[in-house]
């Protein structure tokens, strides 16, 4: 296993070093994507933003509510679900796209980490078999981001180096 890859822009090597050096940038195009998607979806439903009805968030809410692992979340959602609704949408978009641009690409997987948990903890967590619920994996897939952030091709990156150019290239 090597662990001298040099994942720094313009370090050359092999086709194996480019690789490892854009290695997130499917999974943060995927999940930005995903979740840009989700938030639009949200937002655009307009069944989904109410407190009863079918398709609302209310109504899910009060379904999964015996069979989540932490009622107590549900509970919560229930004192106002379109407020709740707007929460999950607007967090899930703005996640989205700050996965995308690779802004603050740390603190905007750590968002979608928590939504996903959230949504794991309540939504999904009746699955049976588990892995039929899609937010378990979502979880685990924003961990890489959440560690590594986004090393290239992201707003970071630019202003990572601008700041090194600023102070002399130290960090």
């Amino acid at each position: 296993m090597r662990t001298d890859v040099d994942i720094s822009p313009g370090s050359g090597g092999d086709w194996r070093d480019s690789a490892a050096r854009y290695a997130l940038l499917p999974l943060r195009i995927f999940l930005g994507v995903t979740f840009v998607y989700a938030g639009l979806d949200k937002l655009t439903d307009s069944a989904f933003m109410k407190d009863a009805g079918a398709g609302s968030i209310g109504d899910m809410m009060r379904t999964v509510r015996d069979s989540s692992a932490v009622p107590a979340l549900v509970d919560l959602a229930l004192k106002n679900p379109p407020g709740f609704g707007y929460a999950i949408a607007l967090g899930e978009l703005a996640v989205g796209i700050g996965t995308l641009l690779g802004l603050l690409t740390r603190l905007a997987a750590l968002g979608g980490a928590l939504i996903s948990l959230s949504l794991w903890l309540t939504v999904s967590w009746a699955s049976d078999p588990y892995y039929y619920g899609n937010d378990l994996a979502y979880l685990i897939a924003w961990l890489p981001l959440v560690l590594a952030g986004a090393p290239l091709l992201s707003l970071d990156a630019v202003l990572r180096t601008r700041r090194r150019r600023r102070t002399g290239g130290y960090r």
